[in-house]
């Protein structure tokens, strides 16, 4: 491993109006809740600013389970954004199985955010879902 940059893996936890963002610590062992992005006409801007500014090697990428919940379901939908991420950045892309993450993000929320109007940001669901995806991830290559 080069010493002189450290890099990190960025998670994404993909939807339809918010992108949530976590990324590891320069030695890819802990994932954190980083920030939400608008799924908008800046997004990819959005992204590149992280990419550079956090030197992010790797992405991870939420993908739901296909048969989950089929009308609400976006697993089309990633699959069609892993193909504009590979477009606009060069970097390795993973998919990874989201099943269960907002679950398991609410909870933590509850458990750890006193104030219930600040835990009905749904921004913080999302960034805490990509957290999730990514400490799988680390904890599958540690």
């Amino acid at each position: 491993m080069n010493d002189e940059k450290l890099t990190r893996i960025m998670s994404i936890d993909f939807g339809l109006k918010r992108i949530g963002i976590a990324l590891s610590d320069p030695l890819k062992k802990f994932a954190s809740p980083y920030t939400t992005l608008l799924n908008d006409e800046k997004l990819f801007t959005n992204l590149k600013k992280i990419i550079d500014d956090k030197a992010v090697e790797k992405i991870i990428l939420g993908l739901p389970d296909e048969s989950a919940d089929s009308l609400k379901s976006v697993y089309k939908n990633v699959l069609a954004f892993k193909s504009e991420l590979e477009k606009h950045f060069n970097l390795e892309i993973i998919l990874w199985n989201e099943t269960h993450t907002s679950r398991i993000a609410e909870q933590r929320i509850i458990d750890s955010v006193k104030s219930k109007k600040k835990r009905q940001d749904k921004g913080l669901i999302d960034m805490h879902s990509a957290a999730i995806i990514l400490s799988e991830y680390l904890d599958s290559i540690g």
